[in-house]
């Protein structure tokens, strides 16, 4: 099991978690959470435990926080030239992308708000740089939390946070089943963003799969005067490419992408959910925030396929009168 993240005297335990949650990484695409979290609200599904690793953390906190309708809002509001405002590129730095305009807007949404504050508890997956252990973050700050979980080795910095140095959590728990399990939950929901193999190839005219969706400098894409921000030595770099050709950095994305699709896999079938979601969303980019729309609604549709099976597990595996 994952070493716990500080020394923090232990807590009094609380009340046996029956729902399980575990909400898996996918960059953008995680705006598929949003949709399923709907859809389960409303059909009266509330977790007790919660897990997410990366963006599922994030959308994981939010959720817990009372948030999740401001976060949908904040996605719906995206845009292209939205989100290049974000990217703070950093010459001289652990990441390309500084992250400190994306840090602003999770201090302005969620303060200094800790997870034991949730009023249901929260694991956020991370990696220790250092050591390559798996950490369980269960308290303190939420924000940190969520940060060190995205920390994507090579766009974000890593995470300086209880004497360690943590990065995203996908590299070695993509979609978090195993901390439900350890906590007790008598029932589990995996949401898993990459499964959707076959969703690859709906994108037509081109023979890679594209993280952006658009290409940097294509003036027929981006506006010249948006284009500014990259066209420095770095920015051209890793987003140039040659015709129908990755770009660096698609390649560094997409090679994550087959990383994670495959060690999920691997820890699922060892640590199998009693419930499996899986959005089709793998036709949009890692990197498409912009689709957050579609993703939604395709988190929602993929949900209400599970919902059948969803209350076949509660019917099994809730004691009736908890249920």
């Amino acid at each position: 099991m994952a070493e716990p993240s500080d020394s923090t005297p232990k807590q009094p335990a609380p009340p046996v978690p029956l729902i399980g949650l575990a909400l898996g990484g996918g960059m953008a695409r995680g705006f598929a959470h949003i949709g399923v979290l709907k859809t389960l609200s409303r059909h009266g599904i509330r977790p007790g435990l919660v897990a997410g690793t990366s963006i599922g953390a994030l959308v994981g906190g939010a959720y817990l926080a009372g948030k999740l309708d401001a976060l949908e809002d904040w996605a719906l509001s995206l845009n292209r030239r939205k989100i290049f405002r974000y990217l703070d590129f950093r010459v001289r730095s652990a990441g390309i992308i500084g992250g400190h305009r994306l840090n602003a807007v999770l201090d302005d949404h969620f303060g200094k708000m800790m997870i034991e504050d949730l009023p249901v508890p929260l694991v956020c997956i991370a990696s220790d740089l250092v050591t390559g252990h798996e950490v369980w973050l269960r308290r303190g700050s939420l924000v940190d939390s969520m940060r060190a979980s995205f920390a994507l080795p090579g766009v974000f910095p890593p995470v300086d946070l209880n004497n360690r140095l943590l990065v995203d959590g996908a590299l070695l728990n993509p979609v978090p089943v195993s901390p439900l399990h350890s906590y007790g939950a008598h029932m589990t929901i995996a949401v898993d963003l990459n499964a959707d193999m076959i969703g690859k190839s709906r994108r037509p005219g081109t023979s890679y799969q594209s993280v952006l969706g658009f290409d940097v400098f294509n003036p027929e894409h981006v506006d010249p005067d948006d284009q500014k921000p990259f066209t420095g030595g770095l920015g051209r770099r890793i987003f140039n490419r040659e015709p129908n050709a990755p770009s660096l950095f698609g390649v560094m994305v997409s090679a994550l992408t087959i990383i994670q699709d495959r060690l999920t896999r691997s820890r699922l079938a060892g640590d199998p959910p009693d419930v499996h979601i899986r959005p089709r969303i793998g036709h949009i980019g890692m990197l498409e925030f912009e689709r957050a729309r579609e993703m939604i609604h395709e988190g929602e549709l993929a949900a209400e396929r599970a919902l059948d099976e969803i209350h076949a597990a509660v019917n099994i595996l809730i004691p009736p009168k908890q249920s």
